[in-house]
């Protein structure tokens, strides 16, 4: 990395710790307005308010002045149950979901009497633009396979579009996704590095996942934010929990956590392992060579300071392994083909990964908040062939060492919401790659490192103008300066509006935006040139270009009897997509850059209240084309345009993850005696077909067939520290053809049915 670049991170982040920067509200942190009124719209003075977190025991009480109003700074996203009492008028109960970054303006109408009634609070001002699902530890805890270490049901029944290809999350065409921790964002260069999850879903407490149309202040992963809020320890007094998972397919997990929580400080601690004999998708039905196992340690701390200052500290070490699946057949098409072989592939891959962040969040008033926030990341992902395997056997391990800090300012005004802040980080990549040639296409090639680095600086400022009750603007801008093998700039505008419409309380919604993502710093070392030059096309290897995207996006939320239907449609218009291709049978992911892409889509979700107090249901749809086009312009690329290898062309046609149509619902139904039953039924039109008109294998359409999975879990609660539940996944076991794309064991099937028990036990240390 250039010394100008080292220079000016390192004035960024004096200058943060001298001045002590004062940029935005963390992302996962609310401010709440709220207005206390009698039935003929004249404030309540003196009432009493409290929010009461549903799944901790966080709460909040206030009292509201001469104008019926109250504020409440730095509210943890989720949902909270909202209890007002005041004298002469009947006691209100009812329940309200914040949402990260937003500033929720809430009207509670008291009736005259002593009759407790129950009522849904309403926002009056809209104030993002973005949309948004959040999912709760019960909601984790009860879904068809989500509460497993390598689940990602959480994201994928509950998020539109989002899908599993190829091993690899993929939500609205993309891959690039940003997770963060209390709202500060784990910095990742890398795409399709690492197949093991982020966080182990047992220790998450509220999950926010955004989907593009984000505001200036939440970064630029185009296709998700996974923004995290973790257990705490509000929810324990001294308090552990014991999680113990037995099912088929080898399958084993335990959980142990440990909580406890004082007036100024809570805390959580779990350590977690986990193995199986199926970890990966399978290029098969049968599951050959797929064992995986896992530990993780992760602990969490806040301390309230002092009334104005909380102080959190987040860590986790986890690591993973993965045997890669493979085909034992030496006739079935695939290999007469010629398109894939992996009979005699054995190869691995084992993943480390660790974090640590801090945050202080200071409060100047309940209308001006500020935080700073060092991290530091590492990641590895080590990639292992056995030496004989045909026509070559490939090592890769890649290390990445990440230190930085987020700091952030948030201010509110009558109309107004200004915040702005800066994001930065130093990146040191050190690489190892080999690659042994059995067939003789040319000489192997020994193990070689290579080590670069590079660095981000980015700042933002926005603005929420609510120009009355009904309308609200959004307005800011991004500036990024990324230093790497590219030196790369962005300064990108974000705009949008919200409008509600009287008396229907529907809310409108628009946002045109750009986005820049930072290219993963290296793909492999320079001596991969010398087997690549060999083979057609006359490869070579360049510099990856960051990604740019443009994208435009409305939508309407529409409420109604505690109903609530959301619908989206967006574009997102690329340059330089990023996506990854292959050398020989090695199923690695080798990073390019395509020169272009078009992702278009519709989406819905629609949730419903408690029915009769029993139970919920959702359903999330999308409607989706992702496409690219042109030739291979970053990293593993031709140098010769027309080389048909290397260039699709100048008209857009579909990438492998491509599903026109993904369907989940489900509901959760709340059973006499402390029991519950749940369940969740999945449908997917089926991906692009890369063998279309081949002639290879029973498929030769575009796409390959539509499939359809059911999944189910029940359980009870017995007493106050035992719980035992049950699960099935794939229920009657339907096998399909996911994707055919060579990427990690080459073909991928989906999950066989996997059926296990889990026993959780409650204790006081």
């Amino acid at each position: 990395m250039h010394k100008r670049c080292v220079a000016i991170m390192l004035s960024v982040l004096w200058l943060g710790g001298m001045l002590g920067v004062r940029p935005a509200l963390a992302n996962d942190l609310a401010t709440v307005h709220g207005i206390v009124h009698d039935p003929q719209h004249f404030p309540v003075a003196g009432a009493r308010v409290q929010l009461h977190a549903v799944s901790s025991e966080l709460s909040f009480q206030r009292t509201t002045n001469r104008l019926g109003e109250f504020d409440l700074a730095n509210v943890p996203i989720g949902i909270y149950r909202v209890s007002i009492a005041s004298p002469g008028f009947a006691p209100l109960h009812t329940t309200v979901t914040i949402e990260a970054g937003v500033r929720a303006v809430l009207h509670f109408p008291l009736s005259l009497g002593t009759v407790q009634q129950t009522v849904t609070a309403t926002a009056t001002e809209p104030d993002t633009v973005t949309p948004t699902t959040t999912v709760n530890r019960e909601q984790i805890a009860e879904t068809p396979g989500a509460d497993r270490t390598l689940g990602v049901a959480m994201i994928t029944d509950y998020v539109p579009g989002a899908l599993m290809a190829h091993d690899m999350l993929h939500i609205r065409g993309g891959h690039q996704t940003t997770w963060m921790l209390d709202g500060v964002a784990i910095p990742n260069t890398k795409i399709a590095s690492n197949v093991g999850p982020q966080i182990d879903p047992g220790d998450i407490e509220q999950l926010e996942v955004d989907r593009g149309s984000y505001s200036a202040e939440l970064g630029d992963r185009t296709y998700g934010v996974f923004d995290v809020l973790p257990r705490n320890g509000f929810e324990r007094d001294r308090q552990g929990d014991l999680r113990v998972i037995g099912g088929n397919l080898g399958e084993g997990e335990m959980q142990l956590s440990l909580g406890n929580h004082t007036r100024q400080t809570a805390w959580y601690t779990s350590l977690t392992g986990s193995r199986a004999n199926y970890g990966l998708q399978t290029p098969v039905t049968a599951i050959y060579h797929d064992s995986t196992n896992s530990q993780s340690l992760f602990a969490s701390v806040i301390r309230n300071q002092t009334e104005a200052d909380q102080l959190r500290f987040v860590g986790q070490y986890r690591q993973d392994y993965f045997d890669i699946p493979y085909d034992p057949s030496t006739t079935d098409y695939e290999t007469a083909s010629g398109y894939y072989a992996s009979y005699g592939l054995r190869d691995a891959q084992k993943e480390q990964d660790a974090f640590l962040i801090s945050n202080w969040v200071h409060t100047v008033s309940p209308k001006l908040t500020w935080q700073v926030a060092p991290f530091y990341h590492f990641n590895t992902a080590n990639y292992n062939s056995l030496p004989t395997d045909v026509p070559v056997a490939t090592t890769w391990h890649q290390r990445s060492n990440y230190a930085g800090m987020q700091a952030d300012v948030h201010a509110e005004f009558p109309q107004n919401s200004l915040s702005g802040g800066m994001y930065s980080f130093y990146q040191a990549e050190n690489d190892l790659f080999g690659l042994q040639i059995n067939d003789g296409a040319s000489a192997s090639v020994p193990n070689q490192t290579s080590a670069t680095s590079a660095g981000l600086v980015e700042f933002y400022l926005e603005d929420h103008w609510r120009v009355n009750q009904w309308i609200t603007l959004l307005g800011g801008m991004r500036f990024s300066i990324f230093r790497s093998q590219l030196n790369e700039e962005a300064n990108y505008p974000r705009i949008g509006a919200t409008a509600r419409i009287p008396r229907l309380n529907w809310v409108l919604r628009g946002f045109y935006g750009h986005y820049f993502q930072p290219a993963p710093v290296e793909t492999v070392s320079t001596g991969l040139l010398d087997y690549v030059t060999h083979q057609s096309g006359e490869n070579t290897f360049v510099p990856l270009p960051s990604e740019r995207d443009e994208e435009h996006q409305f939508g309407i939320q529409i409420p109604e009897r505690g109903w609530l239907l959301d619908i989206d449609n967006f574009q997102t218009r690329v340059n330089n997509f990023l996506d990854h291709s292959n050398v020989g049978e090695s199923n690695l992911y080798f990073p390019i850059a395509v020169d272009g892409a078009l992702i278009r889509g519709w989406e819905m979700t629609l949730h419903s209240p408690q029915v009769a107090r029993r139970g919920q249901f959702y359903l999330t749809y999308s409607n989706q084309i992702a496409e690219e086009r042109g030739a291979i312009i970053g990293g593993f690329a031709c140098s010769i345009p027309t080389d048909p290898s290397c260039n699709i062309g100048p008209a857009y046609v579909p990438v492998d993850h491509d599903q026109r149509d993904t369907l989940n619902t489900g509901f959760t139904l709340q059973l006499p005696l402390r029991s519950w039953f749940s369940s969740n039924v999945y449908y997917g039109s089926g991906l692009h077909n890369g063998l279309a008109g081949a002639n290879e294998g029973p498929y030769n359409a575009n796409y390959l067939p539509a499939h359809t999975t059911f999944d189910i879990s029940g359980g009870k609660s017995f007493g106050q520290q035992w719980r035992a539940s049950a699960t099935i996944v794939n229920v009657t076991n339907h096998r399909v053809l996911l994707d055919n794309s060579i990427t990690v064991g080459g073909f991928h099937f989906n999950d066989p049915r996997m059926i296990y028990g889990e026993l959780r036990y409650r204790f006081h240390f």
